[in-house]
């Protein structure tokens, strides 16, 4: 694949910092969009509002924690439509609770990863999910 396009699904200013650099360091990603609550991540995959030229993400990271409407009512959404079911999503948050790690899969999260605390394990996360999901994962093309 030469290129994808991630939709960020994050809140915290830091994270989305981190997470960014991280993956924009790649040539191979032509694309990164983050939108910063449920809401927003809901409006973007339905081009709404500020998001009418959006266009759909090859891959999804979504954080749980968000404002508005929580990480699990935006997988739920998504893995319930069929115009978006396709798109694989990582749940990417600071929650390592079991009940959260079995509603994300329960509703069909393509995995779970809780962020490391540490700024360079939370880095060398990153990069592994960069390194599996764009370079040996096959993802729909869109």
């Amino acid at each position: 694949m030469n290129s994808i396009h991630i939709l960020l699904v994050e809140d915290n200013e830091g994270d989305i910092l981190l997470t960014t650099d991280v993956l924009e360091e790649k040539k191979i990603i032509n694309k990164i969009s983050v939108v910063k609550d449920g809401n927003q991540a809901i409006d973007f995959l339905n081009k709404k509002n500020e998001h009418k030229d959006a266009e759909l993400p090859n891959l999804i990271l979504l954080d749980i924690n968000l404002p508005k409407k929580n990480g699990h009512e935006v997988l739920q959404y998504i893995k319930s439509n069929d115009k978006f079911k396709h798109i694989p999503i990582i749940m990417l948050t600071t929650s390592s609770s079991e009940k959260d790690i079995m509603m994300s899969y329960k509703n069909y999260a393509n995995c779970f990863i809780s962020k490391p605390l540490e700024v360079n394990d939370f880095i060398d996360a990153v990069a592994k999910i960069e390194n599996f999901w764009i370079s040996i994962v096959h993802l729909p093309r869109l």
